[in-house]
């Protein structure tokens, strides 16, 4: 199957045809990330446009790709990008996304979210630090060093819906043979999120919930509405005591985090459009993020037993679980030498949580969390460069 074009691209395809004719002087990593965030990818859309300029690129610079397509709930199509460069066993892979978050809250006159821009020491645009720029940092990385040979394989995935449910990751996982591959090979694994370019070793998880109370819309001088807020009333009193209880019982604590809880998040919207029409619809969203060690099951069904008591609807969006690997293993301790700086836990999320196979795996990439989603992202340009640098030096250790 390898080298042939043509196959279904629904089910996953191989190309490895030369482009030769792409080719142009060696591109640095703000060059790279410019390319990238220029792709309108918000996670409602398509994100073809910019999995074929990374499998383009990827193509150009010597790699075997493979597609995993599908076509999310709402009839959107998503691809994803798989490719490998050398052969062999062992290696390196590194883990990306092309996604990015929702730009209405963006709050730069002088160029849009999707214009990148440099000003001073900083690259702006939606992406440049979640985590296009961390692409750009693997793309440079695997360019600067494209004219030396490789004696174990570099593996580079570009993937979607990391933003909302991680469906790009849970797709390569089951669907991927280069992933197969990696797998049975053992390469060693780096998940790209900002994180200052410090070795993480554990994250939280995600869970994600609706919970909805149907009325009937009257005018409430009369008896014929329904109040939809009646039934969520004690709903959202038990939500509250279970947020209490995991916002102080020790039992629920790990102090290995900042904050040390699970963060459970209440809202409530009961689109109200006046205060004498009773509220046809009451919709309550809850998210909190799980510890290793966490029984997440216990609190999702605590909450789906208090709403089925209520009669309204549960709806478990998804559940991620918690990343965890051992601080002290030889790979974490090889990934402090090459950075020069110290692991550490973090509390947010990542892919890295879909691939349990992967046994030496760290969460690694250029810029600061703290600037990601914001109205006005940005990555600082020594970053991209401190990645590239980074990433290229974990290319020569495990692949040369």
């Amino acid at each position: 199957m390898l080298g042939m074009d043509g196959l279904n691209r629904m089910s996953g395809h191989w190309n490895s045809r030369p482009y030769d004719f792409y080719r142009r002087a060696k591109m640095t990593a703000l060059e790279y990330a410019s390319d990238l965030i220029r792709f309108d990818s918000t996670w409602y859309r398509s994100n073809r446009g910019v999995c074929d300029y990374c499998e383009d690129t990827l193509r150009r610079l010597g790699c075997e790709t493979e597609r995993i397509e599908y076509v999310d709930e709402d009839g959107v199509e998503k691809v994803n990008v798989v490719a490998r460069k050398g052969t062999g066993p062992g290696g390196l892979a590194y883990f990306g996304h092309t996604d990015v978050v929702t730009t209405d809250d963006w709050s730069i006159t002088e160029h849009g979210a999707f214009e990148p821009t440099v000003i001073g020491d900083r690259l702006y645009g939606r992406g440049s630090t979640d985590m296009k720029g961390s692409v750009a940092c693997m793309f440079a990385a695997l360019e600067s060093l494209e004219d030396q040979p490789l004696s174990h394989p570099v593996y580079i995935s570009c993937s979607s819906d990391e933003e909302v449910n991680h469906r790009g990751a849970v797709e390569i996982a089951e669907r991927s043979q280069i992933f197969r591959e990696l797998v049975a090979g053992q390469a060693k694994g780096i998940v790209g999120e900002p994180t200052s370019l410090h070795p993480v070793y554990s994250h939280k998880g995600g869970c994600r919930i609706t919970v909805t109370s149907q009325g009937r819309a009257a005018h409430s001088c009369t008896r014929e509405g329904l109040n939809a807020n009646l039934a969520m009333i004690p709903f959202l009193v038990e939500m509250k005591a279970i947020r209490d209880e995991t916002e102080t019982g020790t039992a629920w604590a790990d102090g290995g985090f900042d904050p040390p809880t699970i963060c459970l998040n209440i809202g409530i919207n009961d689109h109200a459009t006046a205060t004498n029409i009773t509220p046809p619809q009451s919709v309550c969203t809850m998210g909190f993020r799980p510890m290793p060690g966490t029984d997440a099951m216990s609190i999702i069904e605590r909450m789906r037993s208090a709403a089925e008591r209520q009669g309204i609807e549960f709806v478990l969006h998804n559940h991620h679980v918690a990343f965890r690997r051992d601080p002290q293993s030889q790979f974490t301790r090889l990934c402090v030498e090459i950075t020069g700086r110290e692991p550490r836990t973090v509390a947010y999320g990542s892919e890295a949580s879909n691939f349990p196979e992967i046994s030496d795996l760290i969460v690694l990439g250029p810029g600061n969390i703290t600037e990601a989603h914001k109205s006005d992202e940005w990555i600082s340009l020594d970053q991209l460069e401190q990645g590239t640098q980074t990433y290229r030096e974990f290319i020569r250790r495990f692949c040369q």
